[in-house]
């Protein structure tokens, strides 16, 4: 949705074992109300209202111009993994710990509003990364991260061999622990522990960073987003319960095996954010310590 286009259909979007702030949740719906805007539940928060119909999240978002999601960076992160190409803007409500992708916390989250509601607000695009696996040739599924895929090891210290390919063209073949592909939201999270860079959400680019490489000169890749990366596993395990999996976003897990090819790409999707004020450099500073003496 364009910023500037009249708001009235809000959506809202709950985490997980949110009913201790079931008063919070009443109350945002009485606010909302008294704004004049028809609200829609998901299926979490149509629990909370007797007779109301809850919905997925992609059909919530579909039905929406406006979504508010309480909880933390994880529900921010589901919620992104089902948004359609509608341009939805999404206002993210910290009741988690971290916080690096919600706009305010439960005080402030009126004073935003009433701002949003006067069109008083900037949409943050965030670029999505969209991920398939190929086994045999077929293509077996496909998943959307906001933040990253992971290529990473089970219970065992084992290294894992991967052949790196990008548009086609051979990059090289190297042992890891396992190689994480970031979008510019996803560089301060796994990659940024890993020893791959910030970098600036509105950058158009992938992070390539390798989990504890087996030769020091393997170091993290910054990519432009329009080129796409294959990854081919290149290790054999007999024993079953050394398995390697593929982790979307730190929730979504597949099992990966010999031979199978992950296909990385920016999505033609997109999430949009709404912001009522300019606070990334804030963000690393009161998160991440970042530019401190």
């Amino acid at each position: 949705m364009p910023k500037g286009r009249t708001i009235k259909k809000v959506g809202i979007i709950t985490k997980r074992n949110i009913g201790a702030r079931k008063k919070v949740i009443h109350d945002l719906v009485k606010y909302l109300k008294k704004n004049k805007k028809q609200v829609f539940f998901d299926t979490n928060t149509a629990e909370f209202f007797r007779g109301e119909e809850g919905y997925n999240k992609t059909h919530l978002l579909n039905k929406v111009d406006f979504a508010i999601v309480l909880g933390g960076d994880g529900t921010l992160l589901k919620t992104a993994r089902r948004v359609s190409r509608k341009k939805v803007p999404i206002l993210g409500v910290n009741f988690g710990n971290l916080g690096f992708l919600t706009e305010c916390k439960p005080d402030r989250m009126y004073q935003c509003m009433d701002k949003i509601f006067k069109g008083q607000y900037n949409i943050d695009k965030r670029t999505l990364l969209r991920v398939t696996v190929y086994r045999g040739g077929k293509k077996i599924d496909t998943y959307l991260a906001l933040n990253d895929a992971v290529i990473n090891q089970g219970a065992f210290a084992r290294l894992i061999k991967i052949h790196l390919e990008i548009d086609s063209r051979i990059v090289g073949n190297f042992k890891a622990d396992g190689m994480i592909v970031a979008t510019p939201t996803g560089s301060t999270a796994h990659s940024l522990s890993a020893g791959g860079p910030i970098v600036h959400p509105s950058l158009q680019s992938l992070t390539v960073t390798p989990i504890c490489p087996s030769s020091l000169s393997m170091r993290p890749i910054v990519l432009p987003d329009t080129r796409q990366l294959t990854a081919t596993i290149a290790t054999q395990r007999r024993d079953e319960s050394a398995i390697i999996g593929l982790t979307i976003d730190g929730q979504d897990m597949v099992i990966l095996k010999f031979e199978d090819k992950i296909k990385f790409r920016r999505s033609t999707r997109n999430l949009y954010l709404a912001r009522t004020g300019n606070k990334y450099y804030k963000m690393l500073r009161d998160k991440l310590h970042w530019g401190e003496v």
